[in-house]
């Protein structure tokens, strides 16, 4: 391996009769440059001893990628899994126009489906399990509530106690 340089998308990654434009590259004809298309590493890779071609191949090695994350606010697209009386379930698939790598799990409440006439709202008439939605964040919850008695849970974020039935305290 050669030199190792960060590229970011459209920086000069070099000219196409100096490096044949790999992976994470593209090569403009017109101006015979090649430019990044990817964020991470450039590497240079020589040309094997029995190659035609003796250029060195240029290529730009993508960083680990993170996913996308729904916030409050954010617009999801998400599958729903369940549907209940009162509230749908889904798994979150995009965030905005990006994918999400991990997997996130939501839910529509039935006051959540409609600004109006809310006790009137048919939860299985609005949804069927396998339905591709669109709807925007309201509330994230990240954190569960941990036992601590047989009568108590406790928020790891904020250390609030609360008065619940617990089956099994750990």
């Amino acid at each position: 391996m050669g030199m190792e340089e960060y590229m970011t998308p459209g920086e000069i990654v070099g000219k196409s009769y100096n490096y044949i434009a790999g992976p994470g590259t593209y090569l403009n004809p017109s101006n015979s440059t090649i430019y990044a298309c990817a964020v991470g590493l450039k590497r240079t890779i020589p040309a094997s001893a029995n190659a035609e071609d003796k250029r060195p191949t240029v290529e730009v090695v993508k960083e680990k990628e993170h996913g996308a994350v729904p916030e409050p606010g954010a617009i999801v697209t998400a599958r729903v899994t369940k549907v209940m009386a009162r509230l749908a379930s889904m798994n979150i698939i995009c965030v905005g126009t990006r994918a999400v790598k991990e997997k996130f799990a939501g839910t529509v409440r039935q006051q959540d489906v409609r600004a109006t006439e809310i006790d009137k709202v048919d939860m299985y008439a609005s949804f069927r399990p396998g339905d591709i939605i669109r709807a925007e964040v309201v509330s994230t919850f990240s954190a569960a509530m941990i036992p601590i008695s047989w009568t108590e849970m406790q928020c790891p974020l904020t250390n609030q106690i609360e008065r619940r039935k617990v089956a099994r305290a750990v």
